[in-house]
């Protein structure tokens, strides 16, 4: 899956820092205040921007639970790396495609291989390490997980270029990371058929998922000023080479199921997980470049919910009332993290 919280990635990139690219200084504040500024002055339909959205919504929902099926399967429990490279090739046929000008969705421009490649690199780890965190845990815990994008991403700014946390967010972090390691720790505990809803290796590629996810939310606004490409540019540049890396190393890291042993229905679970990717990363440029960072990140927090709600349904189990409580944790902390940020972005 590509999380929607991505998308929203940043789904959400929000984050805005100062970084060095050929020794001059690239301002992200003011590249996303420059994106909110672009919402505001664009006639960009209402109506247009509402269908984006729910179709991002609906379509990141289902991609989650149907991905969670299909690596709940034996066959493809682990084929994460094969997984992530067709759901790179097909945004890469569906952006060529929409690019075409008796559609022109967007204006192609295309850059050397060499130069998207450490983010292409990126984006294929933090999509893999994503797939291995859902395979071996909770729908809720990985999707709680992702919220803590937002603390890592600012912490990761701060350590590479010393953008410093205004004092108003540390109490907003600090409930973030305790909601999301009460969950973690009652998840992990065994349930009623003894087994344990999240593994202790579900934990770990999650939050390796948050850290590649991070580096790789923090170097793509600098691809965007270096490269002079939007959202879509970028993504129809770099997802073909994300594909091509991840095609030469699956031979030596994985063995592809025997297509014999795969249910019909299964193959038929993986054409629309495919279908629900090639959605999900075009409504979610879109939200982004149309609605700026800061809405498509209340858009996440919607998703979240929606998923988290759905995840418990999902499990088939009663859900402890002490992960509950971390659940409520966590989502008041990302609501007043995003109070404070939308108030301090409007005193700008």
């Amino acid at each position: 899956m590509i999380d929607e919280t991505t998308k929203l990635r940043q789904e959400d990139p929000e984050s805005g820092h100062t970084e060095y690219i050929d020794d001059e200084e690239v301002d992200h504040q003011a590249y996303y205040n420059g994106l909110e500024k672009q919402t505001e002055s664009s006639p960009v339909s209402r109506s247009r921007s509402v269908i984006w959205t729910g179709i991002n919504i609906v379509s990141t929902v289902a991609i989650v639970f149907t991905n969670k099926t299909i690596f709940s399967d034996p066959s493809f429990r682990n084929c994460q790396i094969t997984f992530a490279a067709y759901h790179f090739f097909v945004t890469f046929a569906t952006l060529w495609l929409v690019s075409r000008s008796w559609i022109g969705f967007f204006q192609p421009k295309t850059t050397s291989v060499w130069q998207v490649l450490p983010l292409s690199i990126a984006m294929g780890v933090q999509v893999i390490l994503q797939n291995l965190g859902l395979a071996y845990s909770s729908v809720v815990f990985h999707q709680l997980s992702r919220l803590l994008l937002t603390p890592f991403v600012a912490g990761l700014n701060y350590t590479l270029y010393g953008t410093k946390l205004s004092r108003s967010t540390i109490l907003p972090l600090t409930l973030l990371f305790i909601g999301v390691g009460i969950v973690s720790y009652y998840d992990s505990l065994p349930k009623g058929d003894g087994k344990p809803t999240t593994s202790f290796w579900g934990v770990v590629f999650a939050l390796a998922g948050v850290g590649a996810s991070s580096i790789y939310t923090v170097w793509v606004p600098g691809y965007h000023q270096k490269l002079e490409l939007d959202s879509m540019q970028l993504m129809f540049n770099q997802s073909p080479v994300s594909a091509g890396i991840l095609l030469v190393s699956i031979p030596w890291m994985e063995t592809l199921p025997t297509v014999s042993n795969v249910p019909a229905p299964m193959w038929s679970m993986v054409l629309l997980s495919g279908f629900l990717a090639t959605l999900v990363n075009l409504s979610g440029v879109y939200i982004i470049d149309a609605a700026g960072p800061v809405s498509s990140s209340v858009v996440a927090q919607v998703k979240t919910c929606i998923i988290v709600s759905l995840g418990w349904v999902y499990c088939g189990h009663v859900v402890d009332h002490r992960s509950l409580v971390g659940i409520m944790i966590s989502a008041l902390g990302m609501a007043l993290y995003l109070y404070i940020m939308a108030t301090e972005q409007g005193k700008k």
